[in-house]
Parts: structure tokens; sequence; C-alpha cells
């Protein structure tokens, strides 16, 4: 057995400590703003360091993640591509612990016709300089500030959070729901066919997605063929859907170099979304987006972020999600509010600075949809709504429920998304009468579970009575 120092060790709660550094972080942010110049990227990171003070490892980086120059000729070209030290912030007294601005001049980064992609921003400002030197103990990028004329080259968001509500003729102020395809892998085309057929007969739905499990290039199940037969069920379901468009966006991630064929073969099928994760294809929003910009109607584009936490303990996700959102994103996922210990990251801090940065103003970037989804049910949709409704931002937020919907049983203990649908728009009625309105949400699963009997929402119960059985008799 390990002796307890070393459990300590392994056992840290890597969480508590980037709850408390974000705390940290943010505070001095508020008070000390990162500076904005006009002709460079000014990237702020923390450091914990071994041995140098904040201001000699900031100028290390400047020049190793550059020209490799340390004192360039004054005028000189190689200057104008060096990086300087635009300020540090110090949270000890040795000042080995704090923040460092970095300015990495656009010079060494700008195109002949000015633009500038996030895969060159990335790859200098968070390079081996930063991350894979030793004295480094810890190194996170945790902001970004990218000057106005620059951001004014990023192609954004084809339709964003208000658009793809006039693609589909949802109201601003219309709550907006999405589900997605379960099961999530090993289904064929005539299964995804049925799938959505019971999801388009639910007006609730302006979105329908497959799962990131369902690969594209499949021989028993090939995206084309799933995406032709759910783009004919939705077009079976049209009168149901009482005028409100419904996108489908099949999961089409795969290699750079497979994407865009997989792109061409789904949307001559019919898609009117795309889905597929960036993480591990760096670049490849933006090369979607700039494929297929110049169509009559461009697919919405969901960026998925699979894989994004082994990404977030050095980059924050912020930073992460600003560039998916410059680069072309419709949607992107955060998590939702609930009650009980999260199930999914971000929350807290992360999350909130998350929707922050997908919806925040910027000089001709739409805001992205953001997509609350990763354990949203029934028995939360309510605290969701709530916050939505209180911050304002009903038109920015879409709520995606997968399990929720697809996995909800019926009678006859098969799964029924039908029943699953019924029941989230029982919640939804609820909501809307506000009868549950001042009810704490650790109580509302029990209340609403109450209410739901007395008023014969009986789809709704049950949801309840299998999604949470130790509260719901």
């Amino acid at each position: 057995m390990l002796d307890t120092e070393t459990l300590d060790i392994l056992m840290l709660d890597l969480d508590a400590r980037e709850e408390l550094l974000r705390d940290m972080v943010s505070e001095r942010l508020a008070s000390s703003p990162a500076p904005r110049i006009g002709d460079a990227v000014v990237a702020t990171y923390f450091f914990a360091l071994r041995t140098m003070p904040l201001r000699e490892a900031a100028e290390g980086v400047s020049y190793h993640a550059t020209s490799g120059i340390r004192t360039p000729p004054p005028g000189s070209l190689l200057e104008e591509c060096t990086a300087t030290t635009a300020g540090v912030d110090a949270f000890d007294l040795q000042q080995r612990a704090g923040l460092a601005h970095i300015a990495f001049p656009l010079k060494m980064l700008r195109h002949p016709d000015g633009h500038v992609t996030s895969t060159d921003i990335l790859h200098t400002i968070a390079s081996a300089a930063v991350f894979d030197l030793y004295e480094n103990q810890d190194a996170r990028l945790v902001n970004v500030e990218i000057p106005d004329d620059v951001l004014r080259t990023f192609p954004g968001p084809a339709y964003g959070s208000l658009g793809v509500r006039r693609l589909t003729g949802f109201a601003p102020d219309q709550p907006a729901f999405g589900t997605i395809l379960k099961p999530t892998a090993g289904i064929t085309p005539e299964e995804v066919e049925g799938l959505v057929t019971e999801a388009a007969r639910c007006p609730l739905f302006l979105l329908v997605k497959e799962d990131e499990d369902l690969y594209p290039d499949l021989d028993y199940s090939p995206a084309a063929q799933r995406t032709r037969r759910a783009v004919d069920a939705i077009e079976r379901a049209r009168e149901e859907r009482q005028g409100l468009g419904l996108i489908f966006a099949p999961h089409i991630t795969g290699a750079p170099h497979e994407i865009l064929q997989m792109v061409e073969q789904v949307l001559t099928a019919g898609a009117t979304g795309v889905m597929f994760s960036e993480t591990f294809g760096g670049g490849t929003v933006r090369m979607v987006r700039e494929a297929t910009k110049d169509r009559t109607q461009p697919p919405a584009i969901y960026g998925h972020n699979a894989g994004i936490g082994t990404r977030t303990r050095t980059i924050w996700r912020e930073v992460i999600d600003l560039f998916a959102r410059l680069d072309g994103i419709d949607f992107r996922q955060t998590a939702p509010i609930n009650p009980a210990t999260p199930f999914l990251r971000p929350y807290g801090r992360e999350w909130e600075a998350s929707e922050r940065t997908l919806t925040r103003p910027l000089p001709t970037i739409k805001p992205t949809m953001i997509v609350r989804a990763g354990g949203l049910d029934q028995g939360n949709i309510l605290l969701n709504l709530a916050d939505v409704e209180q911050r304002g931002v009903t038109e920015d937020v879409l709520f995606l429920a997968g399990s929720a919907i697809n996995s909800v049983k019926d009678a006859r203990g098969l799964p029924s998304p039908a029943l699953g649908a019924q029941a989230m728009m029982e919640a939804l009625e609820v909501y809307r009468s506000g009868a549950l309105r001042d009810v704490p949400g650790k109580d509302q699963v029990r209340e609403l579970a109450d209410l739901a009997r007395r008023r014969g929402f009986h789809a709704l119960r049950e949801a309840l009575r299998q999604r949470y059985p130790g509260a719901v008799a």
C-alpha cells in the first residue's frame, strides 16, 4: 500500500485548486485588466515558477516563442517580430507566482490580406516556450486580447443564436430545445430515421444532432445515408411542426483530410447542420466555415467540444471557446445548472466565463448559441429556464437533452422519445405557470413530481421517477 503522503499527492483535488486559482485571477484581472495593444495579440498567463521571477520568465517566453533573439536591433524587422513583456502581477514576495502579460506582434502573424488565423495565434501563444519548459512548474493561458481590426477578419458564425432562430422560425423569446440520438453508436440509417421521426413530431425541438460516438464513415451506417433518411423523416413531420423548422446535424468528425469530403456528402443529402469536434483537429472549424460560406444556405456548425478537458488544465476554456466562436461555430455546449454535484464541466466561474465569451459583443462577430447539455433533464430544466430568463439570454440558449428524451421507457419497458419529449413539454408548462418559482433547487424534483401527480402529467412523473428513483416514489 502507498503511504499517506503519496496518496494525498495522487488524490489532490485539482478542481478545488482550479476554483481557487480562478478566483484570484478573476479578481486581479477585474482590478487590473490585461492591456490592449493595437499592433499585438496580448496573452495573459498564470505562472508558478521554480526559481525565476515572473518578469524574467516572461522575457524568456517573449523571445523563445517569436524571433529567438533576446535583444534585436532597434528598428529592425527582427524587433518588429519579437514579443515583449506588457506587465506582470506577482502574487508573492518572491515574484515567482502570478500573472504575466505578453504582447505578440501582429507583424509575425498577419497574412498578406491582413487576416490572422486561430491556428497561427495558438501555435504562437501556446507554444513549447510556455508549456514545455521545466522551469514553469505551472503555466496557464488565461486570457487573450485581440485588436478589433483583427477580430473583424474572422468569419464568425454563419447564423449565430438569432440566425438559427430565424432559420427555423423560433421567436427570440421562445425556449428552444434540441435532442441527441440515442443509442449513440451501433445504429443503422434505418434506426436513425426512426429516432428522428419521433423527435421531428415534437415542435419543441429546433435541433436534432447525432452523438460524437456515431462516426461518419461506417460500412453499416454511412453518414450520407443517415442524413438522407433523417431529412425525409423531418419532411414527413412538417405539418405536425406548426410551421417550425428543424436543423439536423450529422456527426462528421474525422481527420482534416476527410472532413470536407464528408461535409459535401451530408449537405448533398440534405443536412442543414454539421456536428464535429475540433479539439484533435485544429483549424477544422475555419476550414468548414470557409468551404461553405458561399452556399445559399451554409450549414449551421455545431462545434462539439469533445476532448476539451484535455486542454483546459493549460488553456482556459473561455480562450478555446473564443477561437471556436471566431472561426465560425453556431452552437457550443456548456453545461446545465444542477443543484447536485456537477456531472460535467464547466461549472462555477469557468461556466460563467465560457457563456460570457460565447455571447459578449464582438465587432462583426455574431453570438454563438449556448447549448446547455450534459445531464439536462425534466428535473433541472426549471432551474435553467429561470436562470436564462433572469439573465435575459433566452434568445442565446438551446436546451439539449439526450437521455432525458430518448431513454425514458414506456409501459412496455422500451425507450420512447415521444414519452420523453412529452415529459419535457409538461415540465415547460409547469414553468410557464410559475407554480414552483419560489421552490429551492434542492427541493424542485420532489415538488415537481408531486405537482405532476396532481395535474395528471403522467409523462413528466414517469420521467422523473426513472431519472430520480431515490427522490420520486
